[in-house]
């Protein structure tokens, strides 16, 4: 099936199948007589051959991207910088060349190739090894970077320290990739090591590896240095050891004899210095030069995060805003969260740092300084509901504190305390998270803390169960951190700093990431009538549900908690409509934004609600399958992915969200369990609480509107019953 992508389109072979969930009849398709049109739906992309260079690329109006994974990465940096700045730089080159940039899928790295040999793709933008068996199929560009072959296994697996120790070993080389090379080396270098070859087909998910090598004890995988470590960095069930090969080139691939094209490449990539700048204090014209400009940060809640395929996060947005006003990439990296981004900072690994951090003299006692304040916010206490209110500081004697290790928020209770009043001040172990903290709170495990007031207001709207209590501080003054001697590069942040707080945009970003989201505050019984209509779109909700076998009712429930029937809503983030669709998941689906009209909306939303149902396995229960495509709908299909592991590794069944799999989620909030995700922080309240209001509404509309099928009533647990 070929989907059209607009800017960037895709050409993918994954089917749409209907599978029944609750409508327990045989499928059956909608005649097209009473489909509501889509008049500005484009027609599909059609390939064609083209083996020529450059000019005759040009003819046709496209330039033809392949790799592994189509035209977006659901990934956060930590899973590849080269991968996915890949994918920038391919759709940056084809805005270069004024060309529409058409994203190919390959299964392997082989396939890749022979598509460009063939004139099936023009370019395949991925990192491929450059050596001389496939230089006889195509030309390699200038190299992104060097890598080197690594053993990697389990826990419990072989001594791989040395492929010499290798012994009765399964060597995991995936197919149509130049690991096999280095296995049937290995083979036959130590003929007497009984070494076998597996070749599976796993490249877009390494999870997916991992688990084949813990089906096996004897299982050893071949993997690229950069993807083993970086693999290592967020699994604590694999271990790396020898590097297998001699180091070669990673590059893209073209049509051998298109010069034009080749040497066009090249130029291109060179001046975007593809490979990530060393270790570096530089100044503004060396960041300039480099056309890179590295930002630190953590992976955690309002500063940098993916949701919906999407990364966002308030310190991201703005940097990324930075960058592109000054025309340069933005290179994140993640730090872990043990360690400090003012050690990184002076350690010369990015060039500022920033995760909402309040200016304090302690801080810039360490040796750095601060761009002027891009967010000013005061301390606030927070408690549990079913407990005596803390309306003013007085409220705190006889209560007990607890505080986030190493935070701001210590000396604030300390001061508090010694005042006069009677409070009990508790400074909680350094690995547990201020998102565990919360969490305890809600669950009436520990009394109360004290967070800035953003996190106060985003805590008590996902969960019901927080008062947010006193302030205790006047705001705190936030900015970006950085190295004194970077003058010139302070003077353009403070410059930009200023002038972004007057915007709109900059108002669209705190409302997206520090206000409460009112609708999820909002009630839906007075809506719901007996004998009247659900919403006023029943009827294109109706046809389209049918089309892909959703019962009707749940998908106007998912739309209440959307957009509250809002055709013209817009989240900050960007998502439209009443399915709240992002405007690349619309391109995805074949609907290019915008996504205002009732019909197209409603057809894109539940075309990607179906989607990701077709990605959950249809051995699941029904209803099951139903919550994990509402979780994955809310905060991503990776999100989903890394909490059904964490729900098997914490002994709950990773089959059942309710009490199981929506637990999970919640715990990847914390640190000790994100940093070991491959997908990192997800806001694990907000999926949970989408799915439990959307069941809720759910049962009210299955038992005031239609009967088809009734009886299906049966099937829909009541989640507070669990």
């Amino acid at each position: 099936m070929q989907k059209h992508l607009g800017a960037a389109r895709l050409v993918s072979g994954i089917g749409f199948f209907a599978i029944t969930i609750f409508l327990l009849l045989s499928a059956c398709s909608k005649p097209e007589s009473n489909r509501e049109a889509a008049p500005s739906e484009p027609a599909p992309f059609s390939n064609y051959t083209e083996t020529g260079d450059l000019d005759n690329i040009r003819k046709h109006g496209v330039i033809r991207f392949v790799n592994l994974s189509g035209p977006r990465q659901d990934l956060l940096p930590r899973d590849s910088i080269v991968t996915l700045r890949s994918l920038d730089l391919a759709n940056k080159l084809a805005e270069k060349l004024r060309l529409e940039a058409v994203w190919l899928r390959a299964d392997t790295p082989q396939q890749a190739i022979e598509m460009v040999q063939a004139g099936e793709a023009d370019i395949a933008a991925y990192t491929l090894t450059d050596n001389q068996a496939r230089r006889v199929l195509v030309d390699f560009t200038v190299p992104l970077m060097q890598a080197r072959h690594k053993l990697v296994t389990s826990v419990e697996g072989p001594d791989i320290s040395d492929p010499s120790k290798l012994k009765n070993v399964e060597l995991l080389a995936q197919a149509g990739s130049n690991y096999v090379d280095t296995a049937e080396r290995l083979r036959a270098e130590y003929p007497q090591a009984n070494l076998s070859i597996l070749q599976p087909v796993v490249y877009e998910d390494r999870d997916a590896l991992v688990d084949l090598l813990n089906e096996k004890k004897n299982r050893v995988a071949i993997l690229d240095n950069y993807i083993a470590d970086n693999m290592h960095s967020y699994r604590n069930d694999v271990r790396t050891g020898a590097e297998v090969s001699p180091s070669e080139n990673i590059a893209w691939a073209v049509r051998k004899d298109s010069k034009k094209l080749l040497t066009t490449v090249n130029n291109f990539l060179t001046r975007n210095l593809v490979k990530p700048p060393d270790d570096r204090i530089a100044d503004w014209h060396a960041i300039k030069e480099s056309g890179v400009i590295r930002f630190l940060t953590y992976n955690r809640p309002s500063v940098y995060y993916l949701w919906k395929g999407v990364l966002m996060g308030f310190d991201y947005d703005l940097a990324l805003a930075f960058a592109e006003q000054h025309e340069l990439q933005l290179q994140i990296i993640v730090v872990p969260y043990s360690e400090t981004l003012i050690d990184w900072l002076k350690a010369g690994r990015g060039d500022f740092a920033g995760a909402v951090k309040n200016i304090t003299q302690e801080r810039i006692d360490q040796g750095i300084t601060f761009t002027t304040s891009y967010r000013e916010t005061p301390e606030q206490v927070v408690s549990n509901r079913q407990k005596p209110a803390i309306n003013q500081v007085q409220d705190l004697a006889g209560r007990k504190l607890t505080l986030r290790a190493f935070s701001p928020f210590i000396t604030t209770a300390n001061a508090i305390k010694n005042s006069g009043i009677d409070v009990t001040v508790e400074v909680a172990e350094p690995e547990v998270s201020m998102a565990e903290i919360i969490n305890k709170i809600a669950a009436g495990e520990l009394d109360a803390t004290i967070v800035d007031t953003d996190d106060v207001l985003m805590s008590a709207s996902l969960q019901p169960e927080l008062l947010p209590g006193t302030m205790v501080s006047d705001p705190r003054r936030q900015g970006w951190m950085l190295m004194p001697q970077n003058r010139e590069l302070k003077k353009k942040l403070d410059k930009f700093i200023v002038k972004y707080r007057k915007s709109e945009q900059y108002q669209q970003k705190i409302a997206a990431y520090f206000e409460p989201n009112k609708r999820f505050t909002q009630r839906v019984a007075a809506r719901v009538v007996p004998g009247q209509d659900l919403s006023p779109y029943d009827k294109l909700v109706k046809g389209e549900s049918l089309v892909y076998n959703f019962d009707w009712r749940l998908v106007v429930a998912q739309m209440w908690q959307e957009s509250n029937f809002n055709p013209k809503a817009i989240s900050p983030v960007g998502a439209q409509g009443l399915m709240q669709v992002m405007p690349m998941t619309g391109e995805e689906m074949g609907y290019p934004p915008p996504l205002f009209e009732p019909d197209r909306n409603i057809q894109a939303g539940v075309k990607y609600l179906n989607w990701i149902r077709e990605r959950i396995e249809p051995t699941l229960p029904a209803v099951d399958r139903l919550w994990f495509t509402l979780a994955s709908y809310n905060a991503g299909y990776g999100h989903l992915l890394d909490a059904r592991r964490l729900a098997k590794e914490l002994g709950l069944n990773p089959d059942t969200w309710f009490g199981n799999v929506e637990l999970a989620m919640l715990k990847l909030a914390e640190p000790q369990y994100f940093n070991n995700a491959r997908y990192g922080y997800v806001r694990g309240t907000e999926p949970v609480q989408y799915v439990r209001k959307i069941s809720h509404l759910y049962r009210a509309y299955t038992d005031v509107a239609g009967a088809e099928p009734s009886h299906m009533l049966r099937f829909i647990p009541n989640p507070s019953d669990d």
